[in-house]
């Protein structure tokens, strides 16, 4: 019996990669005209310059990285470089640079645009072999490395517009005031439909929402982790809400829920085929692990928003949940056993380290 040589992403039905990737790419849709609707041109423009950048920026790196033919003509030597590049390149370039223009303001200079996009496709993406090979989120990385070496770019209002790292909304609960009072300047129903400030695809909860459903009756995407994460998220953040705010523990909950960039993350981000664990086991623990993160990010940590960071570092324990020697795709008893006790020293943990507003 011959082995036969394999890469990721791998799938357990018979679905090609463009097939999922154009899954996508339609999800996305309900969260891009959103942004248009909101934006106007500022979303446009900058969704343009991110395909254009990444798209090209592949290609280029993906030429460079082929041996040429021997063929005196240099045309016949250029074509060679490209024999195996395919529409599952584009179309995977192309998801990824529509997810990093969803996760940036609307008012971010261009020339940011450009470098973000530029530093994910570069550093995250071809550095590590291409489609298929790279262990970080591509997206998340490109908005991760603007953040840290652009600071200045999402600290304070810019026309109007919210650019720090994350919604308005959560900005507003870090500046010291306290979640009632918070709640009075973004109800429940302006999150869930994106009436407020912020990065262009994540303010609309239903638009994602809609976007979530397609995926998932399509099959394109794993619901084990967006429920393990979402569910891990809503049971700390409701017990912190028990401690703080016990007559709105479920107000603050689903503030802090619709807020921000975790629900296009978990939809969009974290269902990465490449990055994320092949296993059953694995996706639910990955799912903990990235909503855990953004919880003590968000209450503890020194930015509003966490939810780029706490993929990025979960991507890096990716490799150690798939190992060989341990991974295994029946949940047992054990692992149930095991998870439970993990989030329930989770929520001791945010349940008696919160002290005040958060």
């Amino acid at each position: 019996m011959q082995a036969v040589k394999q890469t990721s992403p791998y799938v357990r039905k018979d679905v090609s990669t463009k097939r999922m990737m154009i899954d996508v790419l339609i999800a996305l849709i309900p969260v891009v005209a959103f942004a248009i609707y909101r934006f106007g041109w500022d979303a446009i423009i900058r969704i343009l310059v991110s395909l254009v950048v990444m798209v090209g920026i592949e290609a280029i790196a993906f030429g460079m990285m082929q041996k040429p033919s021997k063929s005196e003509k240099w045309i016949e030597r250029l074509k060679s470089r490209y024999e195996n590049y395919t529409v599952n390149n584009i179309t995977a370039s192309a998801v990824s640079a529509v997810i990093f223009a969803m996760i940036i303001p609307s008012k971010l200079p261009i020339y940011a645009v450009v470098a973000g996009a530029s530093f994910g496709i570069i550093i995250a993406k071809m550095l590590f072999g291409g489609l298929g090979s790279n262990i970080f989120n591509i997206a998340a990385a490109g908005r991760i490395f603007i953040a840290l070496a652009l600071t200045n770019m999402f600290a304070g209002t810019y026309v109007g517009i919210d650019m720090v790292a994350g919604g308005t909304a959560l900005t507003t609960l870090r500046s010291g005031l306290l979640f009632p009072s918070a709640l009075n300047s973004y109800s429940i129903s302006d999150l869930f439909f994106g009436n407020i400030p912020g990065s262009m695809g994540e303010i609309s909860a239903a638009a994602i929402l809609i976007g979530a459903a397609y995926l998932l009756i399509r099959r394109s995407a794993d619901y084990r982790v967006m429920l393990s994460s979402t569910l891990t998220f809503m049971i700390l953040m409701f017990l912190v809400g028990l401690k703080l705010y016990p007559g709105q523990a479920l107000d603050y909950t689903l503030y802090q829920l619709f807020a921000g960039g975790l629900m296009f993350g978990v939809v969009f981000m974290i269902t990465d085929p490449v990055t994320s664990p092949v296993t059953r086991p694995g996706r639910w623990l990955y799912g903990l692990m990235v909503g855990a993160l953004v919880v003590l990010i968000r209450l503890f940590g020194a930015y509003p928003e966490g939810f780029a960071f706490a993929l990025l570092f979960s991507n890096m324990f990716v490799p150690l949940i798939d190992y060989p020697k341990w991974a295994t795709n029946k949940i047992k008893p054990a692992f149930v056993a095991s998870y439970v006790v993990l989030l329930v020293l989770l929520g001791l943990v945010v349940f008696f380290g919160v002290g005040g507003a958060v």
